[in-house]
C-alpha cells in the first residue's frame, strides 16, 4: 500500500469509525461477511425499537446479547493507531458509530469522541430516563430477571444506545457535522456507511473541500468520492496511513 504524500501532511483529519475498527478486539460486525445480522438475520429485531417494545421476548433475547458480547474486550491496533494521531495532533475529531467505548479504553481524549450510537456501558429507562450501568442490570440478569425492568418507574429498560427507530441526539450529530466540514482529511474506518446520517457526514466533508480515504474490508457506496480506499485489514494498514 502506498501513502498519498498528502495524508500525513494533514493538520485535521475528521475520522468515522464502524464495526470494523473492533473485530480484531473480538466484537464481531453486522454486515460483513461473518457478521451478527448476516449469520442471524432476527438479530436486527433485537436493536429496533418497536420490536422490543412490543415483544417481551425480544427483550430477554436481547439482555441475553449484551451479557454475551465480549465482555472482556480490549482495544487493538486500529484504536491505539488513532491515539497516536491525536497524539501528534492532528486528530480534529473522532465520530464512532460504535456503542463499545474502546475509543476511550484505548486513551483517545473523550472531549474528542462523539459516539453517535450512544454507549453500552449505561442503561436507560424508555419511560422516565433514568440511567444505570450496564453492569447493574446485567446484574439483576444473571439473578434471575431475564427483562430488568426500571426500579424507579417500572418502565422498560434498554441500553442507552440508538436503536433503529430512534432519533440521534441532535447535539451529537451537530458537533458530528461541524467536524465533517472543518476537516482537510476525512477517514472513515471499518464502516459501511449505508446508516444514516452518519454515512451522510462522508458527503458534508467532501462537499466541504476535504479528501476522503475510506478503509474497509468490503466495498462501500461511497468507494467513488474517495481518492483512497484501503482493503487491507485495518490492524495493519492504520498504523501504516496515520504515521506522521
Amino acid at each position: 500500500m502506498d501513502v498519498p504524500g498528502w495524508l500525513p501532511e494533514a493538520r485535521r483529519v475528521t475520522v468515522l469509525t464502524g464495526a470494523g475498527v473492533s473485530t480484531d478486539s473480538g466484537i464481531p460486525d453486522y454486515r460483513g461477511p461473518n457478521g451478527v445480522w448476516t449469520r442471524d438475520p432476527d438479530a436486527e429485531e433485537l436493536v429496533t425499537l418497536s420490536y422490543y417494545l412490543a415483544d417481551p421476548d425480544v427483550r430477554r433475547r436481547a439482555w441475553l446479547m449484551r451479557r454475551d458480547t465480549a465482555p472482556d474486550a480490549r482495544p487493538n491496533a486500529g484504536h491505539r493507531a488513532l491515539v497516536d494521531l491525536e497524539r501528534q495532533g492532528r486528530l480534529r475529531a473522532l465520530l464512532t458509530q460504535n456503542v463499545d467505548g474502546l475509543h476511550q479504553a484505548a486513551g483517545s481524549s473523550p472531549e474528542l469522541v462523539r459516539e453517535l450510537h450512544g454507549t453500552v456501558h449505561a442503561v436507560e429507562c424508555l419511560s422516565c430516563s433514568h440511567r444505570t450501568t450496564m453492569a447493574e442490570a446485567l446484574a439483576r440478569v444473571a439473578a434471575g430477571e431475564p427483562d430488568p425492568a426500571c426500579r424507579v418507574c417500572g418502565g422498560i429498560l434498554e441500553s442507552a444506545t440508538v436503536s433503529f427507530g430512534q432519533a440521534l441526539d441532535p447535539e451529537v450529530v451537530a458537533a458530528a457535522a461541524e467536524a465533517a466540514v472543518d476537516c482537510d482529511v476525512f477517514l472513515a474506518v471499518g464502516t459501511s456507511l449505508t446508516v444514516h446520517p452518519a454515512a451522510g457526514l462522508t458527503d458534508l466533508a467532501a462537499q466541504s473541500g476535504a479528501r476522503v480515504v475510506v478503509v474497509n474490508a468490503e466495498p462501500t457506496s461511497y468507494d467513488h468520492v474517495a481518492d483512497l480506499v484501503v482493503r487491507e485489514p485495518i490492524g495493519t494498514s492504520l498504523p501504516r496511513l496515520l504515521a506522521p
